[in-house]
């Protein structure tokens, strides 16, 4: 079965209407920074020294910058604007990768009902993670169709109520704020209809510049006037968590700077924080330590599936639970900064967790 993969791209234009060619631009400047040689990123790039100079000089003569500087002793370095350049490209892509997928998704079951009989479908919907992304990966390397959409986790307990998806994805702290963030999800929630499936626990916290030049070590920091903070959207599992966390030590949302922004990802807002457009934000550990951050670990949480009770019967359903238990799955969630797999395709009943 053929696959659609929608991925971000984007061009600086000149008022001629002249480009520059990006994509393999940026991929070039990343390989320099890792590397320190120009030679030695256009064999990583896969192009000729002569190909990533000429990269190189067509940008200077359109605009006037230099992207790279000799510097003795340190080879060849990025310039600031190169370096702006790779971090714009991170947050475009941290940004937009879960919409695009969710498209990406839409379009192949589209496609699929037309080219030929559509084949049995998971539907998965599930606030963005890792392991969901995992589970995913996994899945269609076994040949199991996933249409995935990515929602908050209140939207996705609501898909399931309605009947719009087989699996929802969703996460709850451990400890005593559990019963307060269940309530966000108990009215979609039925004990006679629905059970949950344990996919992992994750550690959340507080995600600094590397180095904590801001020397921020707890919640009360972020309500420092100095702090600039990047939040997630409204209605995500990880926002309502932290309302929780800040309410349960007294700390007003709005006297924290930025507190009312959205981003829609972990990644998106490690990205604004590595970036250096904000000084802080909250999330999972593994974006903090993919985007090179330091981390301020605050609260574990479970990560669940919720399902309909007869779904662990039927083939897709079962192939799911499969990967979840397999140990090749478990290894690879224990890769994850911040996770922990070992329960991963445990069944609980609602009344067992609220």
């Amino acid at each position: 079965m053929f696959k659609v993969e929608i991925q971000p791209d984007w061009i600086l234009r000149q008022p001629d209407g002249r480009t520059v060619a990006l994509p393999v631009l940026l991929n070039l400047l990343a390989s320099v920074r890792s590397l320190g040689s120009i030679s030695q990123a256009a064999t990583a790039c896969g192009i000729s020294y002569r190909h990533a100079w000429g990269l190189l000089r067509e940008f200077n003569e359109q605009f006037g910058a230099e992207l790279v500087v000799k510097s003795r002793g340190q080879g060849t370095v990025l310039s600031p604007l190169a370096d702006k350049l790779i971090w714009a490209d991170k947050r475009i892509s941290a940004r937009l990768t879960p919409l695009l997928d969710s498209l990406a998704s839409e379009l192949q079951q589209e496609l699929a009902s037309l080219l030929a009989e559509r084949p049995p479908t998971l539907r998965l919907t599930a606030s963005h993670g890792f392991a969901v992304a995992a589970l995913v990966k996994q899945l269609e390397q076994q040949g199991v169709m996933v249409d995935l959409q990515y929602r908050s986790s209140t939207e996705a307990v609501a898909a399931l109520a309605r009947g719009e998806c087989d699996l929802a994805g969703f996460h709850l702290p451990v400890g005593e704020l559990e019963t307060a963030a269940a309530a966000k999800y108990l009215p979609w929630l039925d004990p006679g209809r629905h059970m949950l499936i344990h996919l992992a626990y994750r550690m959340q916290g507080i995600f600094a510049a590397r180095g904590n030049p801001k020397d921020i070590r707890a919640l009360d920091d972020l309500a420092r006037p100095d702090i600039r903070f990047v939040n997630r959207q409204r209605g995500s599992g990880t926002r309502l968590l932290l309302e929780l966390l800040l309410a349960g030590k007294g700390i007003r949302p709005e006297a924290i700077h930025g507190f009312d922004s959205a981003e829609f990802t972990h990644a998106a807002v490690a990205a604004y924080v590595a970036s250096n457009m904000a000084d802080a934000s909250f999330g999972v550990e593994t974006a903090a330590r993919r985007f090179d951050l330091d981390f301020v670990p605050v609260i574990r949480e479970r990560y669940f599936f919720a399902c309909a009770r007869e779904a662990p019967a039927e083939p897709l359903m079962a192939a799911a639970l499969a990967v979840m238990e397999s140990a090749e799955f478990k290894s690879t969630l224990a890769g994850l900064p911040g996770y922990d797999g070992a329960l991963s395709g445990q069944r609980l009943e609602l009344q067992s967790l609220f």
